[in-house]
Formats: structure tokens, sequence, C-alpha cells
């Protein structure tokens, strides 16, 4: 399979979920063409835009005309805008880590995954404006409604544990995170020898009460304490490695970072309100996903709508 192909089946998957890291980035506006397609609150879209999105769309298998590039396009001007309202944006860095994370993800540089995304007519300043949107938005409406994706309040709380007739139950795990550090100038000349050495050392780690030592044996090694987390709040990422781990650590993980393990310190089946709320808001993501949208991500938007001026030409 092509690297090209890699990409868009990602892309691909990527249409259909949130990244789940906060950011946004007021540098990836809109622009780039000469012709206007459509205005949204004096904001320009260009045609140049619209020939990104189809472009993109296609990458995605998606139906790429350009009335539905448009649409896209006008709801996530809408998003941006409302973002920068409400002052939650975040640096370009924050995005161009992201998309240094896609690119890892699907074993490619930064600068062969712009190279594709140019060759498709998408380019990589497309991309990020669409990351930046999609890491932002969802931050957005739980500050707005709260809820499924928010903090639940007492009441809701309450009401849920009566709808559910008993407190839910789940798995607590107290976690340490050890890293086998890879500066990213030298990542393709080392990363396959850090992932020997992290492999090589994980049977040997020797509990999380010694991880400090163990971690200062080795160069660049360090341990970073996660504390409690919850079974339902664990990374798509490491969930799976956490569930089937043995000897009190999970397999290794080549990340942005470098070469990744978890130490499970400790582990207990716990049933607190805390526990409760994670199980439950993990059921309302899961009823979400199955839908395709949070209803007050429309919900949000819709308001958006109805009060702008969107003029298209």
């Amino acid at each position: 399979m092509t690297a090209a192909r890699n990409v868009a089946l990602a892309l691909a998957a990527l249409a259909a979920s949130t990244l789940i890291e906060p950011a946004f980035a007021p540098a990836w506006a809109a622009g780039g063409g000469t012709e206007v397609a459509a205005v949204v609150n004096r904001q320009p879209i260009t045609s140049s835009d619209v020939a990104h999105r189809v472009a993109f769309l296609k990458l995605q298998h998606q139906k790429g005309d350009a009335k539905t590039a448009r649409e896209q396009l006008v709801d996530e001007m809408l998003k941006r805008q409302e973002v920068a309202r409400v002052k939650m944006s975040v640096s370009t860095e924050d995005v161009d880590k992201a998309f240094q994370r896609f690119a890892i993800g699907n074993k490619l540089k930064p600068e062969q995954l712009t190279q594709i995304l140019d060759k498709a007519g998408v380019g990589a300043d497309h991309f990020k404006s669409y990351i930046a949107v999609q890491m932002s938005w969802p931050r957005l409406v739980n500050a707005r409604f709260g809820g499924a994706r928010g903090k639940m309040s007492s009441q809701e709380l309450v009401t849920r544990m009566m709808e559910n007739k008993q407190k839910p139950v789940t798995t607590e795990y107290f976690l340490k995170q050890i890293i086998f550090v890879v500066p990213t100038a030298k990542r393709d000349a080392v990363l396959n020898k850090r992932k020997a050495q992290a492999d090589a050392a994980r049977p040997k780690f020797p509990g999380c009460d010694q991880a400090k030592e163990f971690a200062a044996t080795m160069l660049d090694v360090s341990v970073r304490d996660l504390g409690r987390v919850l079974a339902p709040e664990l990374p798509d990422d490491w969930k799976p490695l956490i569930e089937k781990a043995s000897g009190g650590t999970t397999g290794t993980r080549v990340t942005e970072k470098g070469v990744e393990f978890l130490a499970i310190c400790n582990q207990r089946q716990v049933s607190d309100d805390v526990a409760a709320e994670a199980v439950f808001r993990a059921e309302d993501l899961g009823k979400e996903k199955k839908t395709g949208q949070d209803p007050n991500e429309k919900k949000y938007l819709d308001e958006l709508r109805t009060k702008a001026q969107i003029d298209y030409l």
C-alpha cells in the first residue's frame, strides 16, 4: 500500500472523528485566491479555498463537489470566528505538533506528508486549518453546554444513577509513563535503537517506587507520574496495551516524544461518584460516535448560522 493511500485512509477515518487535544490557530485562516466564493460575517472564502476543500474531500473518498466544499468551509468559518470571539485560541505550534503526530502515525515525515497533500491539491496549510477547527470546536461546545463531554452537574449525576438503578463499577489505575526520549532532529537515526533499548529495559522495571532511580541509570529517559486514571478515560492508543499488560508494564509504543511504556503502579475496582461520571460520559461518547455528531454541536452551529450574515457569490 502506498504512502498516499495510507494517508487517504487515515484522512477518511479522521473525517468521522475529532482530535482530542484542544487547539486553534487564527493564522490558519481562509485565503489564497482572488475570486470570492462566499462571505461569512464579512470574512471571505475564496475559490482557491473551495478548490483545496474539493481535493481534500476526494482524498477522503467523500463527495467532492464545489457546493459541498463551500458549505463545509462556511461552517468552519463560523466555528473559527466563534472560537476567536471567546478567545479560546492557542498557538500555531500546537497545530504543527498535531500535523507532525498525524504524519508519524502514518509512518511519514512531516515533509513527506506535505508533499502528498500538495500533490493531491490539498496543501498543508489547508489541512492545518482543518486540524485547528477539529481540535478546537468540541472543546468550545464543552465549555458552552457541559453535559456528555463536560463535567456533569450533581443533579445530572444523581439522575443517571437513579436511571441506572446502581452505581457503575470501573477499574481505577495509577500509572507512570516511562519515556525513552528521541529528539526530532535525530529521529531517523536513533529511533530503532531507542525502541530496542526500551524493549530490553521494560522487563527489568523494578516497580513504581524505584521508577526515577531506574530512569537515572539510562541516558535520556524520563518518568512522568500520570496519577489516577479510570478505565473509561484511558486514551485509545494506550487502552489495549494497558488491558493486556503483564508484569506491571505495558508493551512499548513509538510516539512523537520517542519510545514509551506505562507502568501500572496499582489497579482496583471502584464505584465512587467520579467513577460513575466517567462511565456515563463514556457511554454518551459511544452514542455520539454511532450517530456521528454531538447534538450540542449541531445546536451551537445552527445558532451561529441564524445570527450570521452569509453571502454566496
